[in-house]
């Protein structure tokens, strides 16, 4: 099987991917190594950025996403017993960002696509990539006990950071650059309306909490843990109890609570993968970055690349222009590295660190402080979390 471009991975990346190309009339084809029903409760992000939205209209997955989703106009932090709240829309030109998440985002780029698009096979497992260096890139996958290749003119790996498309970048040529953090959030979905109109960020001595919602019916909800923590350790009551410590301030604000439908630990780390391409290969999302969730940017990254590959490639069937496509890894790299580092701001800020000293402590509160009291922190804050235009 021979296509112009191959997509390595299902997920959001690769199916915004194969939306858009479709819409240009360049064909692709979509290898995802799981099932559909797998691809559709994989739980990831939640917080969609203006330009996210923009691109999921522009590829017809916009409809239900305007019914249901929730637009938000900011966030609370609270630190110290108070809050603050950062205005979006007025500290940013009316960006704003929406709660919506990753798993209905996949809902309905698959519905669309399994409609009216370019072919997706699930149960395809990519085993490799290989001559990546030349004009022909092809694609090996097992798809119904049977091996098989894919011949593409570019091959696009979406597959994340375990998948094969990392690897097409050889050893000699590829850079990485890697930060771990020394805790782990402790995710829990609930079946209770949400205490908050927006996400709440909570600096506390006990440590770190978010809280978010997935409807207006389902809260999402994190909590600050050590590395290695099983979250049978930590049963609903408890769950519970140390949210409302962490959340406190002055005031009569109360957390709602209800039936913990579900409970998983995620650890924390920041990755970049230098370049983005190599010869016809291109990587997208988490296969070539990875963010910590406090900056709500991996879902965003990972739309944003597919978005500026789509229009290179766009660019070059309409007018033959290879500019925008050779220039894809430092395009996209400019803006990973302004999200890692708004990533890494948000997470160093919020979090308290095992040992962390009295003096480090204050610092953070310091930081807190001044984007609760100055219009240019906070509309710092706010421009990086809408995320910059794509123009």
């Amino acid at each position: 099987m021979h296509t112009t471009v191959g997509i390595i991975g299902g997920g959001p990346a690769g199916l915004l991917l194969a939306r858009l190309l479709h819409r240009s009339g360049i064909d692709c084809v979509v290898l995802e190594g799981r099932d559909r029903t797998y691809v559709e409760r994989r739980q990831r992000a939640g917080i969609l950025e203006q330009s996210t939205v923009d691109a999921l209209r522009a590829a017809g997955a916009g409809a239900r996403l305007d019914r249901e989703g929730l637009a938000h106009d900011g966030i609370e932090l609270r630190f110290d017993r108070r809050s603050c709240r950062v205005d979006f829309p007025s500290l940013t030109g009316g960006r704003r960002v929406w709660v919506y998440a990753q798993t209905e985002v996949v809902k309905d780029l698959i519905a669309l696509q399994l409609k009216d698009g370019p072919p997706l096979l699930f149960g395809a497992e990519a085993l490799a990539v290989e001559d990546a260096g030349t004009g022909r890139p092809a694609v090996r996958y097992r798809h119904r006990g049977r091996e098989q290749t894919l011949t593409c003119d570019y091959a696009v790996g979406c597959d994340g950071f375990h998948g094969v498309a990392r690897a097409a970048v050889p050893a000699g040529v590829r850079r990485a650059y890697e930060r771990t953090y020394p805790y782990s959030w402790l995710g829990v979905l609930a079946d209770v309306a949400p205490s908050c109109d927006e996400l709440i960020y909570a600096h506390s001595p006990r440590g770190f909490a978010l809280h978010s919602m997935r409807s207006p019916a389902v809260s999402r909800l994190y909590l600050q843990v050590p590395n290695g923590t099983d979250p049978a350790d930590w049963p609903d009551e408890r769950i519970w109890d140390e949210l409302d410590a962490r959340f406190a301030v002055d005031g009569d604000w109360t957390l709602g609570r209800g039936p913990i439908t579900a409970k998983a630990v995620l650890p924390m780390r920041s990755h970049v993968l230098e370049p983005m391409r190599y010869g016809r290969v291109f990587l997208a999302g988490d296969a070539a970055h990875i963010v910590p969730p406090a900056g709500a940017k991996g879902l965003n990254l990972a739309a944003a690349d597919v978005i500026v590959l789509a229009r290179a490639l766009a660019r070059l069937r309409t007018s033959g222009d290879a500019g925008p496509l050779d220039a894809y890894s430092d395009t996209c790299l400019r803006r990973v590295w302004r999200a890692e580092h708004f990533s890494y701001f948000m997470t160093t800020t919020l979090h308290t660190a095992p040992g962390q000293s009295p003096f480090d402590t204050r610092l953070q509160l310091a930081q807190l402080e001044r984007i609760a009291s100055s219009r240019h922190a906070a509309a710092e804050l706010a421009e990086n979390y809408t995320g910059p235009p794509l123009g």
